[in-house]
């Protein structure tokens, strides 16, 4: 408790650093600030908002703070924390009684049985989480040795298998408990987590006095209204899957406001085996990384959602995910193949760079 406390003391003193107005960006009254969480969720958490002041933009910013802390918490299953029942608890207890938990953890576990019910898809299944554990254990194993990196033995990964059934999962909304009918199943929310969280910070923000921002939670993206000072739209980059090769960072780009932008990819959490990289995204089918695509970009108006959906995509077949999409109002995706080809639906075209699209809103074709 001690190392984490002397981290967000330093996260703390970087955010009241960066407070400060972005210089010559006042204009109607607005000034464009930017600040980081840097303890949540793995990942550094940006927010850029145009604000009349700086205790507005504060605000603002400790309200998106307050929100990933309480779910990193909630979400953590690695670590307790006093007086919260998170998914490490969970996984502790609840496959010996039901447990209950926060309402904003239960409404989550809802959220993701809803999700199954509503899509029909078998490609995200929080109840992976014994299979997830090994694929993490050999992950971090490879990475820390390198020269001695090895997979998970596929009869193993099989045995882990036979305790990922949802359906063991029991909610219990009037007394709000949970219970694991299989003692054995462990939950992992790794897939939605960041995007779920993502988007109860960017319906907060659209109820405050700051609508108009761009919060990035390591590639979940979420944009307000437009710029407040020029009135264009927020650029948000697709990296290069390659980019250490390439020398560029970007893919593409996407011009945007009042959207979500979530991209799933093989190229940041990763080991090589005897050459060959293997990626964090487990098929629950073959318990085996998918390696179709580099990246998938989905985007939307509900960051949980896109997280949910670029996870699918990434793992299912082209022609099952791009008729899963299209048959979904409001939603667009672009696929980045193993040899860099893409394909994307129709209506991704109006966000694209590479298809026309500026900050404007206008596409130059």
């Amino acid at each position: 408790m001690r190392r984490l406390s002397i981290r967000r003391w330093l996260a703390l003193a970087l955010v009241i650093l960066t407070l400060a107005p972005s210089a010559g960006a006042e204009s109607g009254g607005y000034h464009r600030y930017s600040a980081a969480i840097y303890d949540t969720f793995d990942t550094i958490v940006t927010l850029i908002g145009y604000a009349e002041d700086q205790s507005v933009f504060a605000r603002n910013f400790r309200g998106v703070s307050d929100l990933f802390t309480q779910y990193h918490r909630l979400f953590d299953g690695y670590n307790t924390y006093e007086g919260i029942e998170n998914l490490c608890t969970l996984n502790q207890k609840a496959g010996s009684a039901p447990v209950r938990v926060d309402p904003a953890l239960f409404d989550f576990l809802q959220w993701c049985l809803d999700l199954e019910a509503a899509y029909g898809t078998d490609q995200v299944n929080i109840a992976m989480g014994r299979v997830l554990q090994l694929w993490h254990r050999y992950r971090e194993a490879g990475i820390a040795s390198p020269a001695t990196a090895s997979l998970p033995p596929m009869d193993q990964l099989v045995l882990a298998s036979e305790h990922q059934n949802i359906a063991d999962v029991i909610l219990d909304a009037e007394n709000l408990t949970v219970y694991y009918a299989d003692p054995e199943l462990q939950l992992d929310f790794g897939a939605v987590a960041k995007g779920y969280t993502a988007q109860k910070a960017a319906e907060y923000l659209a109820q405050s006095d700051m609508p108009s921002y761009i919060l990035n939670a390591g590639g979940n993206v979420c944009a307000g209204s437009a710029k407040a000072d020029t009135g264009a739209l927020w650029g948000i980059g697709i990296q290069d899957p390659d980019g250490h090769e390439t020398g560029s960072d970007l893919f593409d780009t996407l011009f945007g406001a009042d959207l979500t932008v979530v991209t799933s990819g093989d190229y940041q959490r990763y080991y090589v085996v005897d050459g060959e990289r293997y990626a964090h995204l487990i098929s629950p089918e073959t318990l085996m990384p998918a390696a179709q695509f580099r990246a998938v970009t989905v985007v939307g108006d509900d960051s949980g959602l896109c997280d949910f959906l670029s996870t699918c995509l990434f793992i299912a077949d082209y022609d099952t995910g791009r008729a899963l999409v299209e048959a979904l109002p409001g939603v667009e995706a672009l696929w980045i193949f193993e040899d860099r080809s893409v394909e994307y639906t129709d209506g991704m075209a109006q966000y694209l760079k590479s298809a026309g699209a500026t900050n404007e809103g206008a596409p130059a074709w």
